[in-house]
């Protein structure tokens, strides 16, 4: 038997600290590898801390609500046998009082023969054990090599097919080329070449940097061969260990994105809810509140865009009766095909039409080299109201997206952020944002633009309001929109045109088709 220590992992990248929210599990205690252990939360997101092995809860060393830095100590487990041996194996010194660091640890039962990491968040492992599969033979098609739900299916189904070649063979998932590797002597390779050699020639320098940062030497690829050793460059090293801190904050990525999302949330459209919204619960009159995590985070941004950028907002209205007799007519075809459409989709696809048109609303100002650095992607931030504040999940690439595959990234992003279960890389890189304040009734509105960004679109509640139409009054239905821009990048006369512009795709929605 031997006690492992288990330190608070970096459960995002940039953050450095989390709050310990709940505990789910006491000393005493019976877990299994993946099994939670704990909720955090950071400045980002909710995240689930699972356990890196099986065992028994020793002690628990933090208090729930206590700020914890990350690589402190959090729990102790104590582990033996075969448990053990996998926790060495992933890296933990055998002597019981020292550190089984935690993604090491996670890892422990894929790791290769190669003694190189296979990288794959625990919902991955857990497939990849259900349906046979050796993970050290599949090349991961995630970020830094990271092994997807999607290349462990398309592996077990090669292993499934009868009359195959051994020989390597590349499979489709999720869109990206991912290759199940037949024949585990492979030569030429970095990992076998690691997995046969007893030694690795390197500078001491670079042994130093090795040891700076936790990496095996043996493990790395080699990059050369001297005197039939390998030998390992200083870069080599470097290379190694960013793509183990890569794979490890996708790995918690993963982990927080992997709960249920639960019921269905409120629609972050334009569209006039029929109910309101349930009353929101919380501290009462009298009570102080900490000013920190999330809100903390949302505060630091919002007075840093209101005192860095010169807001200026212009308002405006837009008739969309034709718009709101489209959306009904798409809404059936589009739940045939398991979608929900709302009204966002149609801002989204013409605001990215009028970015087009006017890009130094899709800019961003380099203050240092003093230049405007106009944009080429179109990332469109969806802000969406949680119960620790606005937080801005952001849909990549839209200009390149038909109107269900917006509508269906966009749902299942802001019910994320509701349920607080989005990643920190899911709502980073925006290039412009929308907010919707007509979910809960609101008109007209002065957003603060979500800095770096240079302008944010706020849309109001649809309402039937009275318009002359042919030189008779007849009610339609009128959307308000508020832009609030950068009045350092944009002037008043650019802002009101790429807001006429927003409006002319909204008034007659078919032309949204030739975008």
């Amino acid at each position: 038997m031997a006690l492992k220590e288990f330190k608070l992992p970096d459960v995002g990248e940039g953050v450095a600290e989390g709050e310990l929210v709940t505990w789910h599990v006491a000393p005493g205690d019976e877990v299994t590898e993946d099994q939670v252990l704990a909720e955090v939360e950071t400045d980002k997101a909710l995240v689930d801390v699972p356990s890196p092995f099986n065992g028994t809860v020793e002690e628990l060393l933090a208090e729930e609500g206590e700020v914890v830095p990350v690589g402190n100590v959090i729990i102790t487990i104590r582990v033996g046998g075969d448990d053990e041996e996998a926790a060495e194996t992933a890296g933990a010194d055998a002597d019981t009082e020292e550190t089984a660091e935690s993604d090491d640890a996670g890892d422990a039962a894929d790791d290769s023969g190669s003694g190189g990491r296979v990288f794959a968040p625990p919902s991955v492992r857990r497939l990849a054990r259900e349906l046979g599969v050796s993970l050290e033979s599949v090349d991961g098609s995630g970020p830094s090599g990271r092994v997807t739900e999607g290349d462990v299916r398309a592996a077990a189904e090669d292993d499934g097919d009868e009359g195959e070649p051994s020989g390597p063979r590349t499979v489709q998932s999720n869109g990206k080329s991912a290759t199940a590797k037949r024949d585990e002597g492979t030569s030429g390779s970095a990992s076998a070449e690691s997995a046969d050699r007893e030694q690795t020639l390197a500078a001491p320098a670079t042994r130093a940097l090795a040891k700076e940062e936790g990496v095996d030497l043996n493990a790395v690829p080699a990059t050369e061969m001297r005197d039939g050793e390998a030998f390992v460059s200083p870069e080599a090293v470097q290379e190694y260990a960013q793509a183990q801190r890569e794979a490890q904050a996708a790995d918690a990525e993963a982990v927080s994105a992997e709960a249920d999302a639960g019921t269905a949330t409120a629609e972050a459209t334009g569209e006039v809810e029929s109910e309101s919204a349930p009353p929101e619960t919380g501290p009462g009159a009298g009570e102080r509140v900490p000013y920190k995590g999330v809100r903390k985070a949302i505060g630091d941004q919002m007075q840093r865009s209101k005192y860095t950028a010169p807001h200026v907002t212009h308002h405006d209205e837009v008739d969309v009766t034709e718009l709101v007799e489209l959306r009904e007519q798409l809404k059936p075809v589009a739940e045939e095909r398991g979608s929900r459409l709302t009204y966002m989709p149609f801002v989204m696809k013409a605001v990215i039409a009028a970015l087009k048109d006017f890009p130094y609303l899709n800019s961003q100002l380099d203050e240092e080299n003093e230049e405007i650095v106009l944009r080429d992607e179109y990332n469109i931030g969806v802000a969406a109201a949680t119960d620790a504040g606005l937080l801005v999940p952001v849909v990549h690439d839209a200009d390149r997206k038909g109107m269900l595959e917006l509508a269906d990234e966009m749902n299942e992003k802001v019910e994320k952020a509701r349920n607080r279960k989005i990643s920190p890389g899911e709502m980073r890189g925006g290039t412009f944002t929308i907010t919707n304040i007509g979910g809960i009734g609101g008109e007209y509105a002065t957003p603060i633009i979500n800095y770096p960004e240079v302008a944010i679109l706020a849309l109001g509640a649809i309402k039937d309001k009275p318009r002359v139409i042919d030189g008779e009054v007849v009610p339609r239905k009128v959307l308000t929109l508020s832009l609030s821009f950068d009045h350092r990048i944009v002037d008043g006369a650019q802002g009101a045109r790429f807001t006429n512009r927003v409006k002319e795709l909204l008034e007659d929605p078919k032309l949204l088709v030739l975008e």
